[in-house]
């Protein structure tokens, strides 16, 4: 059996492949905090809605976890995510994402993403 916060990512991940907004943003504390280092940080449910479908992706996201990991209240998934850009590229890239829950939500998440060549 899952941890209650492992349950909560692995839902969200489900809710991200299929852009299920309603669904991801149940995952989310109302303060949470979504940071791509070196790109951007979005603050709250409603910046973080904005980010779910990126403009510059067309159709959904193929996400699969390799290996979820947790120790008190983080919980780190490693996986690859493949997506196809408006203009026609590909993106494959792997990912680590460290999640920082609270009471069994997604309080801040911090993602780390290598395009592959």
């Amino acid at each position: 059996m899952m941890s209650q916060n492992k349950t909560t990512v692995q839902k969200y991940m489900d809710a991200f492949q299929e852009s299920d907004h309603k669904m991801i943003l149940s995952c989310l504390t109302e303060d949470v905090i979504w940071e791509m280092p070196g790109v951007y940080q979005h603050h709250g449910k409603e910046e973080f809605d904005k980010e779910i479908e990126n403009e510059n992706f067309t159709g959904k996201p193929k996400i699969t976890v390799f290996r979820m990991t947790e120790e008190n209240d983080i919980v780190i998934a490693e996986g690859n995510v493949v997506g196809k850009f408006k203009n026609g590229d590909v993106l494959d890239a792997d990912f680590c994402d460290v999640f920082e829950m609270e009471n069994g939500l997604i309080k801040k998440l911090v993602s780390y993403l290598m395009q592959k060549k």
